[in-house]
């Protein structure tokens, strides 16, 4: 069973232009996301998707395998499929996995390949963790001051996704005892089989989708089932590098937590 993890890395970003080169204690973040990707067992191949010359230079420098694809994709996914295409290959598991995500760990990028893996009935899979009434208290008091920022889901009895929401669902009339909350929060990665990324980018944007500004919902809007792989971070911390400020509090995690990889 044929999987490949790509990662699609633009140089022009808005927020921050060049970020996949930006330099985190010693390393490039980009290079620091391909060393996660290539830990993860049963992986066959890991790529750097781009439309940048200068990523692609920088990625052969570490001994890593870049494609380029078109300026006009509109996403990540798009971006992800294109790569495919320059490969010439159809594996059965492709993970897409965002190029800033610099501190995910590798073992819930590996707990995704296990799923596709162990039910081949999974079209998509994506994981999610579920929170401490301590987390689920700090988020709502992030929403509650207006940041929008942290994504939950909610499940049927075989975990495939009812809906994923900014905001925090199920709505609790009462907490149980104990210290876990009932919200799982999700994290954004995906695994695809070949076949379901492609009729996904196929796809266009869903109502609730454009409402809360959450592509994963396209796929529910239109029958395509994504199974909710539960993982936990071990004590690890989650940051992504979305702005220059990110990289001194990621710098300070590593010092604080040491290497993933």
């Amino acid at each position: 069973m044929e999987t490949i993890i790509v990662i699609p890395a633009r140089y022009g970003s808005s927020r921050y232009p060049g970020k996949p080169l930006a330099s985190i204690a010693g390393r490039s973040l980009l290079e620091r996301v391909w060393r996660i990707g290539s830990a993860i067992p049963g992986v066959s191949q890991v790529v750097v998707a781009t439309d940048d010359e200068r990523i692609a230079t920088h990625v052969k420098s570490f001994g890593g395998v870049s494609v380029m694809t078109s300026d006009t994709c509109r996403n990540g996914s798009e971006r992800v499929f294109e790569a495919l295409s320059v490969l010439k290959k159809e594996p059965r598991v492709v993970v897409n996995l965002q190029g800033d995500a610099v501190l995910m760990p590798p073992w819930i990028i590996g707990s995704l390949v296990e799923e596709m893996q162990r039910d081949p009935s999974v079209q998509i899979a994506t994981p999610a963790v579920r929170l401490s009434k301590a987390q689920l208290e700090k988020m709502q008091a992030t929403k509650g001051a207006g940041i929008v920022s942290g994504t939950t889901v909610t499940f049927t009895r075989n975990r495939d996704a009812l809906y994923f929401s900014k905001g925090i669902i199920p709505f609790i009339r009462t907490l149980s005892q104990g210290e876990m909350s009932p919200v799982y929060q999700h994290i954004g990665v995906y695994a695809y089989t070949t076949q379901a990324l492609k009729k996904y980018i196929e796809l266009p944007m869903g109502h609730f989708e454009e409402i809360e500004q959450l592509e994963q919902l396209r796929a529910l809007e239109n029958g395509l089932p994504i199974r909710v792989v539960e993982v936990s971070f071990k004590g690890r911390t989650m940051w992504s590098v979305d702005n220059p400020e990110d990289v001194a509090r990621v710098e300070e995690i590593i010092r604080a937590e040491g290497e993933l990889v």
